[in-house]
């Protein structure tokens, strides 16, 4: 069976843009990458660099161009925007990059009208939002990478404490990407077993060593990008090769559920914003919020991270 050739773009070719286009080209998800960035010379250089490792990848075309050459996407991978620096405030950060978001996504938007847009640059539940507001997309078509990297940091740092492979843990972080976050532990297995009954079960550890525990892993996953910023500068392995875990379930077409930014109509209690929650996803894009059963504890927390997002988002003005 032939099977259909894929573009995708990737607009910035900063440390995640091009560590997106090299993880999809090692992988062989698609058959042709666009790279588009302000820096031309930049992007040119990326392309370039990709395009040499021919010889011992899947086939794939790589090359640099314009927005123009957005058109005929079937997905648009959205990393552009500045970093956040020593002592400006996140609101700042915010501030500017809508601003550079609302510059270039209404035309790109024009340019590919039936493509899937992936949001990778932060504030990603903002801009999750922005975008689907400034260019008037369909919100299945605009999916954000949410608390996708939250939720991988933390299956990471459960299989760690319990010594076991990643693949055998199950976790899901909840809200937004960042600081307002929750982990309903609740919902954390390990090996199908809750995280709490195989600590207990398999390790010996007591109840209330365990809460302890479990929050020093919850403040971990938290502060790990900070710590990977401090100690390297940036962050772009780990949320890379979450961006191209969500391309490659669009691409698949298996109505896969993963931890994303969408916007939300009253699910889990949130109106009119986009923040972290399960989506099932496909080849059409989002297709639906998976409502997870939280405790009653879990939820009053998830109201104060709900609560806290939405003051950001007034404080914003984007609605």
């Amino acid at each position: 069976m032939i099977q259909k050739k894929r573009k995708i773009a990737v607009l910035g070719t900063g440390n995640v843009g091009a560590t997106v286009a090299y993880a999809l080209t090692l992988q062989g998800v698609c058959s042709e990458i666009v790279l588009v960035d302000i820096n031309k010379e930049k992007a040119e250089g990326e392309a370039l660099d990709l395009s040499q490792c021919a010889a011992c990848v899947p086939s794939v075309k790589v090359w640099s161009g314009e927005y123009e050459d957005v058109k005929d996407s079937d997905i648009v991978v959205v990393t552009f925007g500045v970093g956040r620096k020593p002592g400006q405030s996140r609101l700042d950060l915010a501030k500017i990059n809508i601003g550079i978001l609302k510059s270039v996504m209404p035309n790109v938007a024009k340019i590919a009208p039936n493509a899937l847009y992936v949001i990778v640059s932060n504030p990603v539940d903002v801009l999750t939002y922005v975008t689907m507001k400034c260019t008037g997309l369909p919100a299945n078509q605009v999916i954000g990478t949410g608390t996708l990297l939250d939720s991988n940091r933390l299956t990471q740092a459960v299989a760690e404490y319990c010594g076991v492979d990643a693949h055998n843990v199950n976790s899901y972080v909840l809200g937004e990407h960042g600081d307002a976050c929750m982990a309903p532990w609740s919902l954390c297995n390990v090996a199908g077993y809750p995280v709490k009954e195989y600590c207990k079960k398999f390790m010996g550890v007591s109840e209330e060593q365990l809460d302890v525990e479990l929050e020093n892993i919850y403040t971990g996953m938290v502060a790990a990008g900070s710590k990977v910023i401090k100690a390297k500068g940036a962050t772009f392995y780990a949320i890379a090769a979450s961006a191209v875990q969500l391309i490659k379930a669009l691409v698949a077409d298996t109505n896969t559920i993963l931890p994303l930014s969408t916007v939300l109509n009253g699910e889990y209690g949130a109106k009119d914003l986009c923040m972290g929650v399960p989506c099932m996803v496909g080849g059409s894009g989002f297709k639906k919020v998976i409502e997870l059963p939280l405790t009653d504890a879990e939820k009053k927390l998830f109201d104060e991270k709900i609560a806290s997002l939405d003051a950001t988002y007034n404080a914003l003005e984007v609605r």
